[in-house]
């Protein structure tokens, strides 16, 4: 998948603004299915503008500048299908905090216990957003887009992947802690 379907798959959907997809590919919830940067987005747009995939239209407003709102074709839709049928290719999962953990032994182990802390929390908001959304499509305002089932799969999916990585954290933390506090202590003892 690449940034070009991801915002195809927001337009099938429903229509929406160049800052509205850009939103939702980089904070809201397209952001867990392609990695989509600022730059990639509008080039884009435009590409799939050329071919006829999708279009636009200026929408003004009143007190704020005019806003471009992109709208799939049926030719973008067909577009869109055809490349689900092309191999996913494998899931990327990058983690900063991988890294950091893997080399938590050469750092002090409050340091340690604080970051895991923070990762905890981070983990714990996570959820709760998920769990949020997926509470908003049982039960959606008026004007929500509308939705398929499985979207609701999707957030629990993502919901499951991320109480399991919490409760591995929560429940290994203290191996991490003690391998930096080893350290701690073969250094006093060198000293």
């Amino acid at each position: 998948m690449n940034v070009r379907t991801l915002c195809l798959s927001i337009l099938y959907a429903q229509e929406a603004s160049g800052y509205e997809i850009r939103k939702m590919c980089t904070e809201g919830e397209c952001s867990y299915f392609v990695e989509a940067s600022f730059g990639s987005i509008y080039p884009a747009l435009a590409k799939l503008e050329d071919e006829g995939l999708v279009t636009s239209r200026v929408e003004h407003q009143a007190g704020k500048p005019s806003k471009k709102i992109y709208a799939i074709t049926e030719s973008g839709r067909a577009a869109f299908v055809d490349a689900l049928h092309e191999p996913v290719g494998e899931d990327v999962y990058r983690s900063p905090f991988l890294l950091f953990v893997r080399f938590s032994h050469l750092l002090p182990a409050e340091l340690v216990r604080s970051r895991i802390a923070e990762k905890l929390r981070q983990m714990d908001d996570e959820i709760a957003e998920l769990k949020e959304m997926d509470k908003e499509l049982k039960s959606p305002p008026a004007d929500a887009a509308p939705t398929h089932a499985n979207d609701a799969w999707v957030l629990r999916y993502g919901i499951a992947v991320l109480e399991l990585a919490r409760s591995h954290l929560s429940d290994h933390m203290d191996e991490l802690i003690a391998s930096a506090e080893a350290t701690e202590r073969s250094a006093a003892a060198a000293e």
